[in-house]
C-alpha cells in the first residue's frame, strides 16, 4: 500500500475489532504468525512491515514518529477509526509515539519486551550497527542478535527459534535496517501513557534488551497496567513463548 509517499507491505486478515500489530528492529511482520493465527477469527488483524524494514520500501524520514505517523494514514487508508495496537521492542517507542500523537486511534496498547530511550552507549551501539550494516550487510549483525537477544534456554532447547531469528536478521536490507538503527539511536522517550489507555505489558526474565524494570517503570508511571513477566526467554517475546504471549493477547484482547 502506498502510505504517506512509500509503499509499505500490509495484511489484514480477519472480522470483528481491529487490532495493528507492529514489529521491532530488526523484525518484520512474520514476527507475530502465531499470534495473529490465533487473533483471526475473532479480530480483524493488521500486519505492516515498517518503512525499510521487511518487505517495505525506504522513506524518506525513517524516524520513530515518522513510522507512528505512517500507522496512523494506514488506518484511515483501511477505514478503520481506531485500533487495540500490539508492539514490540523499538515498536513499542512507535506505538507510545502513536499513542502520544494520535490517542482517538489507539483503544488498547500491548507492549511486548518494552525498551526505553536509549542512554548515549546504547545510542553508539545503534550507530555503530548501522555502520556494519553498510560495509558488509545484515549477515554480518545476525550471529550477535541471535547471541544476544534470545535467552540461553531459547537457544539450547528451541534452535528453529533461533534460526528464524537469524533468517529475520539476515532477511533486511542493510541500508532500510541501518536507518532504523539511527531511528532508535536518535530516539528520545514518547511521554507518558494515559492512564485511561489499558496497558499490558509483556517481557522475557532474561531480556538483556527491554528488561522487567523498563516494563515496571512503565507500569507503575501509568497506574493501571498489568506486567507479565515469562521466565526464562529473552527479547524475542513472542516467538520465545509463543504460546504464553498468545494467551496473553487474547485474554486482554
Amino acid at each position: 500500500m502506498q502510505i504517506n509517499g512509500h509503499e509499505l507491505a500490509v495484511e489484514v486478515e480477519g472480522t470483528g475489532p481491529p487490532v495493528l500489530m507492529v514489529h521491532g528492529l530488526g523484525g518484520t511482520s512474520n514476527f507475530y504468525q502465531v499470534q495473529a493465527d490465533a487473533l483471526v477469527d475473532r479480530f480483524q488483524v493488521i500486519r505492516v512491515d515498517s518503512a525499510g524494514a521487511g518487505r517495505s520500501a525506504l522513506a524518506g524520514d525513517i524516524s520513530i514518529d515518522a513510522h507512528a505517523d505512517d500507522l496512523a494514514a494506514l488506518l484511515d487508508a483501511l477505514g478503520i477509526a481506531s485500533a487495540a495496537v500490539v508492539a514490540h521492542s523499538m515498536g513499542t517507542l512507535v506505538a507510545r509515539s502513536f499513542a502520544a500523537r494520535h490517542p482517538d486511534k489507539v483503544t488498547k496498547l500491548v507492549l511486548l519486551g518494552a525498551v526505553a530511550e536509549p542512554a548515549e552507549a546504547g545510542r553508539q551501539a545503534q550507530r555503530d550497527r548501522a555502520a556494519v550494516l553498510r560495509e558488509k550487510g545484515s549477515a554480518a549483525v545476525a550471529p550477535g542478535v541471535v547471541a544476544n537477544a534470545l535467552s540461553q534456554n531459547t537457544r539450547r532447547d528451541k534452535p528453529e527459534v533461533a534460526a528464524f531469528v537469524r533468517e529475520l536478521v539476515m532477511g533486511q536490507d542493510p541500508e532500510g535496517y541501518a536507518r532504523n538503527c539511527e531511528a532508535l539511536a536518535a530516539a528520545t522517550d514518547p511521554g507518558p501513557i494515559s492512564p485511561d489507555l489499558p496497558l499490558l505489558l509483556v517481557t522475557g526474565s532474561e531480556d538483556k534488551v527491554g528488561p522487567q524494570a523498563v516494563s515496571e517503570a512503565l507500569a507503575q508511571a501509568h497506574g493501571s497496567a498489568k506486567v507479565t513477566i515469562v521466565e526464562g526467554i529473552g527479547h524475542w517475546t513472542a516467538l520465545e513463548d509463543a504460546r504464553e504471549v498468545t494467551d496473553q493477547l487474547l485474554a486482554f484482547l
